[in-house]
């Protein structure tokens, strides 16, 4: 994709990986509006980043989403990209008593918060002559860790959306990509130092140089290895597969 001259808009734009998301595409001269729950913190991004546009969105929110929708549509005409960043991750236990509310609000906010938001956006990006939905996974969607089994199942559904998603707007000018991070020391858990997980700035330069030529996901080198677990090839596979059934589409009972 190129990055100059877009308007994007980035929901979990207040710290970490969306943020620093957001301050590189202002930086090459791209009109950027961040979205987040905490008006304090959307105020600071913007007083650091003079010309930063913000918006207040609790992405677990579907009604909140329709109506956010439409108020970017209405300002913001040339809105070209969305990058469905924001996310949590709290821990669970597979194998032990389930926290429903816990488990329900990681849903909306992982999985149907991205949902929601592509199709409140897909028509209006349709329109524009190149467009751009970005997804925000994690290696964790081919590599489960088991102390976070919900979130890293999220993200494996998110991969698989992003994959039928690509798919449906194959002839639309909307093209649909996929960052999958590793370990990145932000403040997603708790932001540690430790030398096992990349640091920020390495993260968001490899990613921004891989995004130039990226045309299904944008995979940094360390996460490589874990990426692989998954098979390099399925992209060519899943279109396969649904083009095979697509003028002999399977019967419903």
């Amino acid at each position: 994709m190129k990055l100059t001259g877009n308007t994007i808009f980035i929901t979990g734009g207040t710290s970490g990986i969306g943020r620093s998301l957001a301050e590189a595409f202002h930086k090459r001269g791209n009109t950027v509006i961040v979205a987040g729950r905490r008006k304090a913190l959307l105020d600071e991004v913007a007083k650091a980043n003079p010309g930063i546009d913000t918006i207040e969105l609790d992405i677990a929110d579907g009604a909140q989403i329709q109506q956010v929708a439409q108020q970017l549509i209405a300002k913001y005409p040339a809105l070209n990209v969305l990058i469905n960043n924001a996310g949590i991750m709290p821990f669970d236990n597979a194998g032990g008593v389930l926290d429903d509310a816990q488990a329900v609000h990681l849903i909306d906010t992982n999985l149907l918060g991205p949902v929601r938001l592509s199709a409140a956006l897909v028509g209006h990006l349709k329109q524009q002559p190149e467009s751009y939905i970005i997804n925000n996974s994690s290696v964790l969607a081919y590599v489960p860790l088991a102390s976070t089994a919900l979130y890293s199942a999220t993200k494996a559904a998110l991969h698989s959306y992003s994959m039928s998603q690509r798919f449906m707007l194959r002839d639309t000018s909307v093209r649909v990509l996929e960052i999958a991070p590793p370990w990145v020391d932000t403040d997603l858990v708790h932001k540690s130092g430790d030398p096992r997980a990349m640091p920020l700035d390495a993260f968001i330069a490899e990613t921004m140089d891989k995004l130039a030529t990226a045309t299904t996901e944008v995979i940094v080198s360390v996460a490589q290895p874990l990426r692989d677990n998954a098979g390099p090839n399925e992209h060519a596979f899943v279109d396969q597969f649904n083009l095979s059934l697509h003028d002999s589409p399977i019967p419903v009972a």
